[in-house]
């Protein structure tokens, strides 16, 4: 009889507790999760107008347009067409164009598949020109 009991007792012996372990698993898991940092990226999130309609009256004051294609050239409306500006003459371009009609507002009208570095540089140019630019994104 006792080697009854020693046989039927050996099979208890063997397993393995599994509890403390888990307790462990999870007291590790809570852990990381209340001390990760979960931080929202801030992008460049300007403010865009939506479309309107109605052309402007033809004795509005003329706009100054600047373009940025989806290739991140920069394009200056002119009266006769558009041109092409290097980046370091945007500024010098801006203030020129002010200057000839001061109560014109900055348009700068972007390609949804433009680099935001390229935004980023010609508003820069209009802000040390004194001039408040209005952001559009063109449809491509």
């Amino acid at each position: 009889m006792s080697r009854m009991k020693k046989a039927g007792g050996g099979d208890d012996a063997n397993d393995i507790d599994l509890t403390p372990m888990l307790d462990v698993v999870f007291i590790m898991l809570i852990f990381f999760i209340v001390t990760a940092s979960f931080v929202k990226e801030q992008g460049l999130n300007p403010n865009v107008p939506p479309p309107n309609p109605n052309p402007p009256d033809e004795n509005a004051p003329k706009n100054i347009l600047v373009r940025i294609s989806s290739d991140n050239q920069i394009w200056f409306l002119e009266k006769d067409g558009e041109r092409r500006i290097d980046s370091r003459a945007i500024r010098s371009v801006i203030e020129r164009a002010r200057a000839e009609n001061p109560k014109a507002s900055l348009i700068i009208q972007t390609s949804p598949k433009a680099d935001t570095g390229t935004y980023v540089i010609v508003a820069d140019a209009a802000k040390q020109a004194n001039v408040t630019p209005v952001l559009m994104q063109k449809d491509d």
